[in-house]
């Protein structure tokens, strides 16, 4: 009997985020064998049988006992394996306990491709090469589009590691582009937009809101571009529009809730910490619109939630934005840091007569179930991973 290829989705805790839990999922029910290396957040994460859990919880006392094992397993079986590893980390300057820790499994175990899901990590496991297993790195939006312009030893770090690379997962063709910038070769990279196994709720969109409710959801960083839809709202409420714009993720931001105060946005801006993603579904299926004013992006994994869920999306057109929303067929965009095109949006989309919203509302879910359901994501990974030969 063929023995089953082994692949480790690698992120570093576990479970990890939401996309990367659909990922694992989706694999794990193919005929593979899937392998998560890290730190357990939960005491007891659920996956099928397919799924084999390397883990320890983050604790001392559980490092020690980790560590302790795996350097017995290849002290005694696989030595000639352990004192090169070493000689690689003490080249790199590595060789501590702390790496020990994270590596030694993973040399135990030998996956057959190891899936690295953020490039900030990629000088932490290029050695994996030096064994034998296919590395695959995933481009994400932060790491690709903003990290390596901040940080110049990032991006050498990138320039310098990128043409090793077996294979590249890019989210969308604009972060591919960014990747190629570093040295990312372009016949390596595959893009594989994100696979959804979301669905609206029977009731979604059935009630019509007296107020106007807007949605964002992320961390309060720059990158989100909430000031200017912040401004934007300061815009709206001078036309008297009725409106209420909720941030998910953004009441940690001093910066943010200085600005509401300043422009007097109290009554109408209201700043939330972060949900599981259960409650933010239930968020966006009553919002009347889903707004990402990001000035950097992919393709954001929220757009393409409210997208199935049947919620209107007006997006800044970042990034990858514009490979998924075409203009008045199947949601908005509008040009980045401009509160003025934001809210000019904001005011034709509430003008928007019931047959056009519906028909954009059906345009856009159909696109997700043509183009980002679940086994289409898996069926490109799975050819990544297949068709990737090691390079040195």
């Amino acid at each position: 009997m063929k023995q089953k290829q082994k692949i480790a989705v690698y992120s570093g805790d576990i479970p990890s985020t939401t996309f990367i839990e659909r990922l694992i999922r989706g694999l794990s029910q193919r005929d593979l064998q899937i392998m998560l290396f890290g730190f357990l957040k939960t005491s007891n994460p659920s996956y099928n049988n397919s799924v084999t859990l390397v883990a320890y919880k983050n604790t001392r006392f559980q490092k020690v006992l980790h560590l302790l094992k795996y350097t017995m397993l290849l002290v005694l079986f696989r030595f000639k394996d352990k004192r090169k590893l070493d000689s690689i980390l003490k080249t790199s300057n590595q060789n501590t306990l702390r790496e020990k820790v994270k590596y030694y499994p993973v040399l135990w175990h030998k996956p057959d491709v190891f899936h690295l899901q953020w490039a900030k990590g990629i000088s932490d496991w290029i050695w994996v090469k030096e064994f034998g297993i296919k590395l695959i790195l995933s481009l994400r939006s932060a790491h690709i589009n903003y990290s390596p312009i901040a940080d110049e030893t990032l991006a050498e770090t990138y320039t310098s590691l990128f043409p090793h690379v077996d294979g590249f997962h890019a989210v969308s063709k604009a972060i591919a582009k960014e990747a190629v910038r570093y040295g990312a070769p372009e016949d390596r990279i595959k893009v594989v937009y994100s696979g959804l196994d979301v669905n609206p709720s029977e009731d979604s969109n059935s009630t019509s809101n007296k107020i106007f409710n807007i949605v964002s959801i992320g961390r309060s960083h720059w990158v989100k571009g909430y000031s200017y839809a912040i401004d934007m709202c300061k815009i709206l409420k001078e036309a008297n529009v009725n409106f209420k714009y909720t941030i998910i993720g953004g009441d940690d931001s001093v910066e943010l809730s200085y600005q509401i105060n300043d422009l007097g946005l109290e009554a109408h801006v209201e700043l939330l910490g972060q949900m599981p993603f259960k409650t933010v579904k239930s968020f966006i299926e009553r919002s009347d619109l889903l707004l990402l004013s990001s000035v950097k992006e992919g393709v954001a994994n929220v757009v393409l939630e409210a997208m199935a869920l049947k919620t209107l999306v007006l997006a800044t057109d970042s990034g990858g934005m514009a490979e998924v929303i075409t203009p008045y067929e199947n949601g908005y965009l509008s040009t980045i840091r401009d509160p003025e095109s934001l809210a000019s949006k904001v005011l034709e989309i509430i003008d928007l007569k019931q047959d056009k919203r519906n028909s954009i509302l059906e345009n856009a879910y159909e696109y997700i179930q043509d183009h980002h359901r679940q086994d289409t994501m898996i069926n490109g990974m799975c050819a990544l991973y297949d068709n990737t030969k090691i390079v040195s």
